[in-house]
């Protein structure tokens, strides 16, 4: 498993932790920066409009990440009545996963030419640290298109359902959300990695050029 191995090395550990913090704060600024082009500037207002890494790193979510493994930012405060259409709130939640595909597309540049010069990318410092960034970014993706609140990809379940629904949701996801992670390390069947995988993989393919087996 690419990621596990790397991670016993101390180095590649610390890459990982740094592509993750940055994956993180590139996440949560794109929804700042949407929603303020959109019209609520209530994030912007509370400083998150920047990409300072201390203004978007949530201490539970930064608490899970060195424990975990993973872990999540600071949600973006918006005010849903400064948009114009429910579209705006679907299109606030997905600048942070385009964001991030982005930054992985912008990283796979130097590994796709690596590849066409025919350098492994594991036998050079920097190309795998940057993979690492990289793999960090679809990771995070993967995640936060889970959907269940309060990860983005719910935000597009929400125009599907009624009103009430939608407070019910809300309400309970972080609970199914943690019970399904629970129940991973548990029972030792991955609910969310199943989920995640595939979508890693073709991302993989789609930024580098290469299919890289994370878990």
């Amino acid at each position: 498993m690419f990621l596990l191995n790397l991670l016993s090395q101390p180095v590649f550990a610390i890459a990982a932790l740094v592509g993750l913090i940055l994956a993180i704060t590139v996440h949560e600024f794109a929804h700042a920066w949407a929603a303020n082009r959109l019209g609520d500037p209530t994030a912007k207002h509370l400083g998150r409009l920047t990409l300072n890494p201390f203004k978007h790193l949530d201490p539970l979510g930064t608490l899970f990440l060195l424990v975990a493994g993973f872990g999540w930012g600071k949600p973006v405060p918006y005010n849903p009545s400064n948009l114009k259409s429910d579209a705006d709130e679907v299109k606030v939640a997905l600048a942070g996963v385009s964001a991030n595909l982005i930054f992985a597309l912008i990283l796979g540049i130097p590994l796709r030419i690596a590849t066409m010069n025919h350098v492994a990318i594991d036998s050079n410092l920097w190309l795998t640290a940057i993979e690492l960034v990289l793999e960090m970014n679809l990771v995070l993706i993967a995640f936060n298109i889970i959907p269940i609140p309060p990860l983005d990809g719910s935000k597009v379940i929400f125009q599907f359902i009624s009103f009430d629904a939608r407070i019910a949701y809300e309400r309970y996801g972080p609970i199914i959300l943690f019970a399904l992670i629970i129940a991973s390390n548990v029972f030792g069947f991955p609910f969310l990695v199943r989920f995640m995988e595939p979508i890693i993989r073709v991302l993989s393919f789609v930024t580098k050029g290469t299919y890289t087996a994370i878990f």
